[in-house]
């Protein structure tokens, strides 16, 4: 069985403030971890789990197309996600997440999940993380 652990405080305010600039989102407790959805569809769960290295600490989100195969085939950091179209990022707290990186995967996930109208409110230009 996995064992889940409570995801690190910085990790969860990084992509608090990584999904604050996307219209209607919202932040929400998940069976593990937390999760941010628009409209009852998750755009971004993170989760950390005991692993034999330690605790790792992850991010699963939506992709589609090319971005979906190239970050699939592209490996650490970024991994296949539990089903189709779910990539997972590991996210960690060394300073090497390219923060700006894992805003702009989380803008395009919310871009294939959320209504037109609320994509066309988006930002033209991304927060800094």
């Amino acid at each position: 069985m996995t064992d889940y652990l409570d995801v690190p405080t910085e990790i969860v305010q990084r992509v608090r403030v990584a999904c604050a600039h996307l219209p209607e989102s919202y932040e929400e407790q998940a069976f593990a971890g937390v999760r941010w959805r628009i409209r009852g569809h998750t755009l971004a769960h993170v989760v950390t789990r005991q692993s034999p290295s330690g605790p790792l600490t992850y991010v699963t989100f939506h992709a589609a197309g090319e971005e979906l195969e190239v970050l699939s085939a592209m490996g650490d950091p970024f991994y296949p996600g539990w089903g189709p179209g779910l990539i997972a990022m590991v996210l960690r707290e060394d300073g090497t997440t390219n923060w700006t990186e894992v805003t702009e995967l989380l803008t395009d996930s919310y871009r294939l999940l959320a209504p037109k109208q609320l994509i066309a409110r988006l930002p033209d230009e991304q927060p800094d993380p």
